[in-house]
């Protein structure tokens, strides 16, 4: 029998989901939490097999109590079961610790085969959410900007031309503009304002105080 806790926010969502595994002999549900930080109690008090987890709640979010049911080596299993599937959703989840991801529209079967699946240590991906992470691996991992390149920028940022830049290095303005063609392919961008966005999201760059 694998024992579960029910993390959700909505009363009738732990309901359903309470009346959906009760009457089947292979699940025992152990307990419910409306949000993570009940979640944290009570998975560390109940150590079920698995842990359905909400993402969005008040108080404590699905993804802060991932983190620290890992953090406190809960040896739960904890399985995603949440309306959203996009990569701000996906990744941290998944990042945090998440043994799988499945959306609140997956049929019975499916959610109680993921369960169990879950049970047994493996990985469990909606198919849109295997889809995201798949990408996710296939993005090669951007090349870091060389110091010399990080000068150019610094110095555009600040609102210099290329000229100024040049003379500010001691290099010419020819080699500036060769420095910023690098930028632009490392960023993936086609102008100075784009570089000078991404390099600041990115943490290239730090806004000045």
């Amino acid at each position: 029998m694998i024992s579960l806790l029910i993390v959700d926010d909505h009363p009738v969502v732990r309901d359903g989901l309470r009346g959906m595994f009760t009457p089947d002999p292979r699940f025992e549900v152990l307990g419910e939490a409306g949000d993570g930080a009940e979640a944290i109690v009570l998975g560390e008090r109940l150590r079920p097999d698995v842990i359905l987890m909400d993402l969005r709640m008040p108080r404590t979010d699905g993804v802060t109590a991932i983190t620290e049911l890992a953090r406190r080596e809960v040896p739960s299993r904890v399985l995603v079961l949440t309306t959203y599937d996009r990569d701000s959703d996906v990744l941290p989840a998944i990042h945090a610790g998440a043994s799988g991801y499945l959306l609140k529209d997956a049929p019975r079967e499916e959610l109680f085969r993921a369960v169990e699946a879950a049970a047994r240590g493996e990985a469990v991906l909606a198919p849109s959410v295997a889809t995201r992470l798949l990408r996710e691996v296939r993005q090669p991992v951007p090349e870091p900007l060389s110091p010399r390149e990080l000068e150019v920028l610094e110095l555009i940022a600040r609102g210099s031309s290329n000229r100024e830049a040049a003379k500010h290095l001691f290099i010419s303005e020819s080699t500036v503009k060769t420095y910023l063609v690098q930028v632009y392919a490392k960023l993936g961008v086609h102008d100075r304002a784009a570089a000078v966005a991404v390099a600041f999201s990115r943490g290239y760059l730090s806004p000045p105080p």
